[in-house]
């Protein structure tokens, strides 16, 4: 098949979800392309994922003329150059809805041909509804060819904005669960308990709730180490909340780490927090990826009842679920784990087992391919 994703700025190394989606693309003998609309990443890393130089993407990748600002820049008459003299494509699949739009506005103008697949992912569903009208998408929902949504909680708000049902999907962000070794976890000879969270320092992520739940839980526990790993514009104010609560010498911050480099942090710990929440602007979270590879690693998790997270982190069996913005409730959860380290070997394995059944990529990657198939024989079926 020919196959072309349009992404934002490309390549991002947090977007790890995207990467695994074009490598087994590829690995299933596809001819694809990438197209970047909103250009390179704005701040240049040494960091490259992998998956980049393996696969030579950005030899596949087209950029425009200029970085766009903005979605509402990534217009016909902004991108049209990147798409010319292209051959038809069997398969486009944008990757957010803003660009499932733009491809739309590209078909109907004949710059690009082929079926119209549109991911939603988190803030296209959420923030983005917030900022631009819950209407967004109307013509799109007309238009699309098929969507996926990466949890049951996106998909429902899809289909209340006026997507038929019939053509969403529920595909999930799927991990490599080989590169996440399950190791039962133990209380540590030195009796350091080890709790991590990984993510961006955005609001969002609700890290300034863990932060405020550490503060409680050494109260009691003061043999306890906090592990955030993320970077982000709230690292000064979670900086100076560590110093406020007086818990500098149980906080390490590491800053942005690649995944290899999470690995290593995390097969030191022993419990992990997601404590995501809806921020101001309305953005949400899906099943959070780096919530899912803690949970392959065997680390018995607490997660929010937020967005997707409740279908991934089943509640007293692989960790707890708690309510948004809830210190208090952290708090509480991570004490009765840290006072029964019996159970976190149980928890630790049906998290792993979670993660494989749903989220293993190998069989996302198959089932898109099959999805992908299945809507090429419809448009034969119909032309």
């Amino acid at each position: 098949m020919r196959i072309a994703f349009i992404v934002g700025r490309f390549p991002v190394i947090s977007e790890t979800f995207i990467l695994n989606q074009i490598a087994g693309l590829i690995d299933r003998g596809n001819d694809l392309d990438i197209y970047a609309v909103q250009g390179k990443p704005i701040e240049q890393t040494d960091k490259v994922h992998p998956i980049v130089e393996k696969y030579q993407l950005l030899d596949r990748t087209h950029y425009p003329a200029k970085n766009a600002e903005s979605y509402l820049d990534s217009i016909v008459e902004t991108h049209a150059s990147m798409f010319e003299g292209k051959e038809p494509y069997d398969i486009i699949h944008c990757q957010f809805g803003p660009f499932g739009v733009m491809a739309m506005e590209l078909r109907q103008a004949r710059i690009i041909q082929g079926k119209i697949v549109t991911g939603f992912r988190g803030f296209d569903i959420s923030r983005h509804l917030k900022k631009y009208g819950a209407d967004i998408y109307q013509e799109l929902f007309k238009e699309g060819d098929l969507f996926l949504a990466n949890c049951e909680f996106f998909r429902q708000r899809a289909i209340r904005l006026g997507c038929n049902r019939d053509k969403i999907e529920v595909h999930g962000s799927g991990i490599d669960c080989d590169k996440f070794s399950f190791t039962p976890r133990y209380l540590p000879d030195d009796g350091i308990v080890r709790v991590a969270t990984v993510g961006r320092f955005v609001e969002k992520k609700g890290i300034e709730y863990a932060i405020q739940a550490i503060a409680k839980v050494v109260q009691k526990h003061p043999q306890l180490e906090y592990h955030l790993i993320g970077d982000g514009h709230l690292r000064e104010q979670f900086e100076n909340l560590i110093k406020e609560l007086e818990i500098e010498p149980f906080v390490v911050l590491h800053g942005w780490k690649e995944q290899r480099e999470i690995v290593k942090i995390l097969d030191r710990c022993q419990l992990f927090v997601a404590p995501s929440v809806t921020a101001p602007d309305g953005n949400q979270d899906a099943p959070v990826n780096t919530l899912k590879e803690a949970m392959a690693m065997g680390l018995p998790a607490i997660g929010t009842l937020h967005g997707g997270i409740p279908e991934l982190v089943e509640d007293g069996i692989s960790g707890f679920l708690v309510p948004e913005k809830d210190p208090q409730a952290i708090a509480e959860k991570l004490s009765e784990l840290i006072q029964h380290p019996e159970n976190w070997p149980q928890m630790g394995r049906s998290g792993r087992d979670r993660v494989k059944t749903k989220y293993d990529m190998n069989m996302l990657n198959n089932e898109l391919y099959q999805l992908y198939q299945k809507l090429a024989c419809s448009e034969q079926l119909i032309g």
